[in-house]
């Protein structure tokens, strides 16, 4: 079965950090791409950032360049996305996904989510 779990959501004020982390199972990780999604009340989800299987290719959305960084640990299952500077409008549901190959940002798997609040 299939799982992924987020944490390390929270409150925080603009310009603070905040580390998200996603716990895999059920699936052949190390061959998966990974990658955080975001969707804000009223908005359209979002891709965030993605990490190929390797680690060593990464992709941000414009927005997030320079502030998140994401990464991986295929003998953990677990990928991370270190968020720094944050804006009010990083708030979010932040979720977790996978699949197999980064072809494009279309994901198999989905997270539950945790949220991401960031007051001015």
């Amino acid at each position: 079965q299939v799982q992924l779990v987020e944490s390390g959501g929270g409150s925080v004020q603009a310009g603070g950090s905040l580390r998200l982390s996603c716990q895999a199972s059920g699936f052949a990780f190390s061959y998966h791409c990974m990658g955080w999604f975001r969707q804000a009340p009223g908005k359209e989800r979002e891709g965030v950032a993605r990490i190929w299987p390797s680690g060593n290719t990464l992709d941000y959305a414009d927005s997030v360049k320079g502030r998140f960084t994401i990464s991986r640990d295929n003998e953990q299952h677990k990928v991370y996305l270190q968020m720094n500077s944050l804006k009010p409008e990083d708030t979010a549901m932040y979720y977790c996904a996978a699949r197999f190959g980064c072809l494009n940002w279309t994901m198999d798997y989905w997270g539950e989510g945790t949220l991401v609040t960031i007051s001015s």
